[in-house]
Parts: structure tokens; C-alpha cells; sequence
């Protein structure tokens, strides 16, 4: 997307120099790549949910588990 929008900024640059218009492409990627960054930093993020780990639940052991005499 880097490399897209770099693109288009080239490319607007000619267009105003030429007479075109070129900013609403430029302002769609710009939009895209903050939606990548946010959905990219979503999907990184680690939620803890609060439940034991395993080696938590593993370790325990109760009177019943205990053989008895």
C-alpha cells in the first residue's frame, strides 16, 4: 500500500501539471492504510481472558485423586 500511494502521489503530481486532479485517490489510500494499521494493531493485540493456564490447572490435585489406605 506503501508503495501504491507513493505512486499516486507521483502521479497527481503530473496530473497538476498536466490540469487533472488526482487528490481523491490519493486520500482513498491514505484512508486504506490507516485501516491496515488499525486492523493490523487489533489483531496484534493479546486479551486475557482470565482463564487458568494449563500448567495452573495441572499442578492441582485434590484428596480425592489420592490414593487411600
Amino acid at each position: 500500500m506503501i508503495e501504491i500511494r507513493d505512486n499516486l502521489v507521483a502521479r497527481i503530481v503530473e496530473a497538476e501539471r498536466e490540469g487533472g486532479l488526482g487528490e481523491i485517490s490519493l486520500a482513498g489510500a491514505e484512508e486504506k492504510l490507516r485501516q491496515l494499521d488499525a486492523e493490523t494493531a487489533r489483531a496484534s493485540a493479546v486479551v486475557h481472558l482470565g482463564l487458568p493456564s494449563f500448567s495452573r490447572i495441572a499442578a492441582r490435585s485434590s484428596e480425592a485423586d489420592e490414593p487411600s489406605p
